[in-house]
């Protein structure tokens, strides 16, 4: 900006400002007011963000860098030209300064100042620890993409059993083999993958993965004979290309689609619907079978549950874990047991993990189980050795 206005004069400079002015108020982002604050500076108020610390860092970041890719594109001003900036931001929440906004400006333009320290297209809290937080998700996001170049990432697989013991399905669950530090839990690494859409290929790593190994087992005398499961994200679903891109790993990998089963969660159904059902039926016309995973966690209507070309129901484990003690828990799975009987759906309990819980289940009509009392999550090797003693 300083730079136009000593070549170029005051008035191109004021006609850059009204062209930021006028991006920033056709951002993608709901709740906001913006004000010109003086010079080059402009503050953008945000309103509507999670109360919960965790996710409020999360949405800001996501906000912060929507802005930062609008404002790095080219300005076409008055003289034709394309003029290309940077912007540094500075971060402060309400919670630094309550009551206080001319310490919370303050605040947010220290911060800014520090992004600019930092190096120009950056942005930076005013608080040490959210920064260090989001510095960590930064490596934590560039370990990722080095782990996808050099195969980092591993597939367990967790069992799943039915009333009588004998296996009837597995569930695949991606961890992360650091040269570092070890095994990395997905709890750690995969909200990143969400927001940075690092999911897309990974998701697509784990699909391949799985059917290859589908493969592998095909003649197995009774893996050969279970499904694999494998968890897809909202943000896989919503890709253009999600339905193509499972079919072609199916076709590349030779895996047989009915021995695929992609789990939604129900959060996932709240954000479209009617491309979800149109989705998954393409898919089910190939022969791929769908779980709803995390069942009675999220706000599934009943008019699309209907309507889903589903075949399995999994109980969340946060019911299972206090079914012993919490009535309403045991009479959620009871009415969840109900709920896929009626609608000819096979159901599956999670986190069962005591021998007491798996008999209140069975009581409770549930006749599918996965949890630690059965198997705990292990590699395809690990699998295989373990077979003859649980089955």
């Amino acid at each position: 900006f300083r730079d136009l206005n000593d070549d170029q004069g005051h008035e191109v400079g004021d006609q850059l400002l009204r062209a930021v002015a006028a991006r920033l108020n056709q951002l993608p982002i709901e709740h906001f007011m913006q004000a010109r604050f003086g010079g080059d500076e402009f503050i953008l108020l945000l309103e509507g963000l999670s109360l919960f610390r965790d996710r409020a860092l999360l949405q800001m970041e996501q906000h912060v860098k929507t802005v930062l890719e609008v404002l790095g594109q080219p300005f076409i001003l008055d003289d034709g030209q394309a003029h290309t900036g940077t912007a540094s931001i500075g971060i402060a929440m309400f919670s630094d300064a309550p009551d206080e906004p001319r310490e919370l400006i303050k605040r947010s333009e220290l911060a800014m100042y520090a992004a600019k320290n930092a190096g120009r297209s950056g942005f930076s809290f005013f608080d040490p620890s959210m920064q260090a937080q989001v510095r960590l998700r930064a490596e934590l996001e560039a370990g990722m993409r080095r782990a996808l170049e050099q195969d980092e990432f591993r597939l367990w697989y967790q069992p799943q059993f039915d009333v009588d013991g004998h296996l009837i399905g597995l569930e695949a669950l991606v961890r992360w083999q650091h040269p570092d530090q070890g095994m990395i839990s997905p709890a750690d690494f995969i909200p990143v993958a969400e927001t940075s859409g690092l999911i897309l290929p990974l998701g697509r790593w784990i699909l391949r993965t799985a059917c290859e190994q589908l493969v592998e087992w095909r003649q197995h005398p009774i893996l050969g004979r279970v499904p694999i499961a494998v968890n897809i994200s909202a943000r896989q679903m919503q890709h253009e290309h999600f339905v193509e891109d499972v079919c072609s790993i199916l076709d590349q990998t030779g895996a047989n689609a009915a021995s695929l089963e992609l789990e939604l969660t129900e959060s996932l159904l709240v954000l479209d619907v009617e491309q979800t059902i149109r989705k998954m039926q393409r898919l089910r016309q190939r022969g791929v079978h769908f779980a709803l995973d995390d069942f009675g966690t999220g706000y599934s209507s009943m008019s699309y549950l209907k309507r889903l070309p589903l075949d399995k129901l999994k109980i969340d484990q946060s019911f299972v874990r206090d079914l012993m003690t919490d009535p309403n828990d045991a009479a959620i799975i009871r009415t969840i047991v109900a709920l896929g009987r009626s609608l000819d759906l096979s159901v599956v309990a999670e986190g069962v993990e005591t021998d007491e819980q798996r008999q209140a289940l069975i009581a409770s009509g549930c006749r599918g189980f996965q949890g630690y009392l059965f198997s705990r999550p292990g590699s395809a090797r690990e699998l295989e050795q373990s077979l003859p003693l649980q089955h």
